[in-house]
């Protein structure tokens, strides 16, 4: 009995001690309308902030990599730390950012895989948008699904949460008072999967890989016990070849009620949207403030127009009819130095001349294009 108790004492000290360390080195930023904190393995954890006081409404989320059949890459069983959780300084895209590298070296299990992680927030945003890059380190080809394993707490409690998949809207929701919308932004959702939590669930490889690619959607909703709940959502098998990368967006919505977490993932969207718009290339520095004539042009129905910075600025692009009458605005923010370059759709528009302008702090520069359709 006595050699029982010592090792269980010594069990318990280790997981004091291993708990510890995950949150000794996690990473956190506040909103002023939403908390997000990512731990040492990358898994995240979703707060809204109320008043003084913070209610926590995701337990944790983190990504799972399937590669060959029944062999999967998982937050407790495989992760160990690549480049550590960081609180980034000087973000490039957005107000926040916690970035982190994760690999497989805690098991050495398959799949051999890299995992870059990026979260980013706005000031006084409900929502986050969740950047994953995934790399097949392996010396063959592997085909990979990017999925999560997410764990409710909304309103702080395990019990009386709804978790469901919302086909109309395309997200996992999750309420009880406060609402919860997960969402794949830039792959479809293939296997959508909700269960109630229980112990071990994530030790069976074989099980959370048939979880990853049942291709089915549990849209009924899961009412859960004080044991909580699980779910499981995968985006769509995708090959890669040694060394090749793909990346996954996703977003987390917040919302007092199902009206304002829906209007929180749309801005989560186009956040989104204005990302992946713009390709940026920091170590290409011009002497000075450039705005570059479109291309193709005459154009249909996209065009690329890039410009320059020579140091940090704050930007506008817009984009005006023959008329003078502005009808798009493409960016509207601060940016670092270096060069950018922006794919305009101009599929809702009709044929004709167009201005793009730039503004900058260095002045305004105006070129024209002509949409031929």
């Amino acid at each position: 009995m006595k050699r029982f108790t010592t090792a269980l004492f010594v069990l318990l000290l280790f997981s004091i001690i291993y708990t510890e360390n995950i949150y000794s080195q996690a990473q956190l930023f506040g909103t002023g309308a939403m908390q997000v904190r990512v731990d040492n393995y990358g898994a995240m954890r979703y707060w809204t902030i109320e008043g003084t006081d913070t209610v926590q409404h995701l337990n944790r989320v983190n990504v799972l990599v399937a590669g060959n059949p029944y062999q999967v890459l998982d937050y407790w069983n495989d992760f160990d730390v690549e480049l550590p959780t960081t609180l980034e300084t000087n973000p490039q895209l957005s107000d926040y950012e916690i970035s982190g590298t994760y690999n497989n070296a805690f098991s050495g299990l398959p799949p051999n895989v890299l995992v870059e992680q990026h979260v980013y927030g706005w000031q006084g945003g409900k929502y986050a948008l969740i950047k994953m890059i995934v790399t097949n380190n392996e010396t063959a080809a592997l085909p990979t699904i990017v999925g999560l394993d997410i764990v409710q707490y909304v309103d702080l409690t395990w019990e009386d949460d709804k978790v469901f998949w919302d086909a109309t809207n395309k997200m996992l929701v999750q309420f009880e008072s406060h609402y919860v919308g997960i969402k794949y932004l830039s792959e479809p959702v293939t296997s959508a999967q909700v269960l109630v939590w229980y112990d071990g669930y994530s030790s069976d490889d074989s099980t959370t890989y048939d979880y990853l690619t049942e291709g089915t959607f549990d849209t009924d909703t899961l009412t859960t016990t004080p044991d909580g709940a699980v779910s499981f959502l995968a985006g769509e098998s995708l090959t890669l070849q040694p060394q090749e990368s793909r990346t996954l967006y996703l977003a987390v919505a917040l919302g007092a009620n199902e009206t304002e977490m829906l209007a929180n993932m749309q801005l989560a969207q186009q956040k989104y949207n204005q990302i992946v718009s713009v390709e940026a290339d920091y170590n290409n520095i011009p002497a000075n403030f450039v705005l570059d004539q479109n291309y193709p042009n005459p154009f249909n129905p996209s065009t690329k127009i890039s410009f320059g910075l020579p140091e940090r600025s704050n930007v506008v692009l817009k984009i005006f009819n023959a008329l003078g009458q502005q009808v798009a605005e493409l960016v509207n923010e601060s940016l670092e130095a270096g060069t950018y370059l922006y794919n305009f759709d101009a599929s809702a528009f009709t044929s004709g001349i167009y201005f793009y302008s730039l503004q900058t702090d260095a002045g305004v520069v105006t070129k024209k294009m002509t949409l031929i359709k």
